[in-house]
């Protein structure tokens, strides 16, 4: 008998059902009355994880950067030939996968037959398949993927901001490899990495939709083996706390020079709930500061020192934290003085309170927002899950954040050991 754990928000009038699955496998259940239903199966696993082990074993194993991409890419292949999307093609579900930083997850979108697309889901994920020639094939396709973006602007100048802010976190890796580390990539290796990672105890299932939990149980139960228990190190490097360096550039086609502005964190606690707190700060800190309605945007905008908007990337896990804002200006290091200005003013006066709330605010209201997407609900749930937190949980946090606690973080967040900027020019600029 599985033993069912509900969990809810009566602010949010939100539930889901927690099932730890005799497989080993965790299994959420997010019930929505709503057309689209989405399942996501994910692994703890992602391109950061390149030196590990077993705690068991005596060794750490060391493998080629781009692996976990490679290995998300040969798990639609199977040992019968069939292809994977033409078993989902049949059930009528839109199906994919993708590789990050620290996570592997397959997925699918399905309006009806959502149990046989589950199915389909927990077989192939569960059922590896890896030949020297079909490892050949894919190592040429993605070969030709890496080069394609080595040529993307937009790639080059996130990657060689994470490459001036880490020294040494695989984080600076890209999660593609190079073309060199992908042609080190065996089948003995991918199993090796499947093998570790893809046990169900280092997993977990979200399905949010208009499903019930027994009957994603039974998919469960049909599909899944009881996988053995054990605990997965995966080395990371110390890293300092301030940036490797200040300042990166390189020449490529474009036609306005581009730009992004990274503020290093390496101040990260081992509490979850800790964790969620520090982040809600950092996302409000990030667009109280730099957002469409903050006057630094608005300022340089209306000035013509920025042409559109500015992106900005917040992020704060056990793995690593940081903001980044980027965009396209005619002079990036004008647009980084006024960036230096706007830190320090704002350490001088304080974060504005009125802002915060009012930042605050529009971020919650765009959490609950999010409620109402079977997609964005199961993508934000998973990584959550993954960092030992709850959506739930981190809803309330937002709604509860206060004041002093964020002006706190801003003042020892923003320091000039923790800036660099990572420009690409025109190739025709002297």
């Amino acid at each position: 008998m599985n033993k069912v754990i509900e969990k809810s928000s009566a602010l949010l009038r939100e539930k889901y059902y927690y099932v730890k699955h005799k497989s080993g496998l965790d299994i959420y259940v997010f019930p929505k009355k709503m057309a689209s239903t989405y399942a996501l199966f994910g692994t703890r696993y992602g391109s950061v994880d390149s030196r590990f082990k077993k705690a068991s074993d005596p060794d750490f194993i060391e493998v080629p950067a781009g692996i976990a991409h490679f290995l998300e890419h040969k798990m639609f292949e199977n040992e019968d030939g069939v292809d994977t999307f033409a078993r989902f093609a049949k059930t009528g579900a839109q199906a994919n996968a993708y590789t990050s930083f620290g996570i592997t997850a397959y997925l699918f979108s399905a309006t009806e037959r959502v149990y046989e697309s589950l199915d389909i889901l927990l077989d192939y994920v569960t059922h590896p398949y890896f030949t020297k020639e079909t490892v050949d094939k894919e190592q040429g396709i993605i070969a030709q993927e890496i080069r394609m973006c080595e040529d993307n602007p937009g790639r080059a100048l996130s990657f060689n901001l994470l490459k001036s802010m880490y020294s040494d976190h695989n984080i600076r890796i890209d999660i593609a490899g190079t073309v060199e580390s992908i042609a080190q990539i065996t089948p003995e290796l991918l199993y090796s990495c499947y093998n570790t990672f893809y046990n169900l105890n280092n997993m977990a299932l979200c399905v949010c939709g208009d499903v019930e939990l027994e009957s994603v149980l039974e998919c469960a139960d049909r599909n899944l083996k009881q996988a053995e228990p054990f605990d997965v190190i995966s080395e990371a490097k110390p890293e300092k706390a301030e940036v490797n360096q200040k300042y990166c550039t390189c020449n490529m086609q474009v036609s306005m020079p581009m730009f992004a502005i990274g503020v290093k964190d390496v101040d990260i606690s081992s509490d979850p709930t800790e964790r969620m707190k520090k982040n809600a700060a950092i996302s409000v800190i990030s667009d109280m500061l730099f957002g469409k309605s903050s006057s630094f945007y608005n300022n340089m905008y209306d000035e013509g020192m920025i042409s559109g908007s500015l992106d900005l990337w917040a992020e704060h896990n056990k793995s690593y934290s940081f903001i980044t804002l980027s965009g396209e200006a005619q002079d990036p290091d004008s647009v980084y003085n006024r960036f230096l200005e706007l830190i320090a003013k704002t350490k001088a006066e304080g974060l504005d309170r009125e802002e915060f709330v009012r930042c605050k605010r529009v971020m919650y209201a765009g959490m609950v927002k999010s409620f109402d997407s079977t997609e964005e609900i199961a993508n934000n749930f998973l990584g959550y899950v993954f960092d030992d937190g709850d959506i739930l949980d981190f809803t309330d946090i937002m709604g509860n954040l206060d004041y002093d606690y964020t002006n706190e973080l801003f003042k020892t967040m923003f320091r000039d050991e923790y800036y660099t900027l990572s420009t690409v020019y025109p190739i025709d600029k002297e």
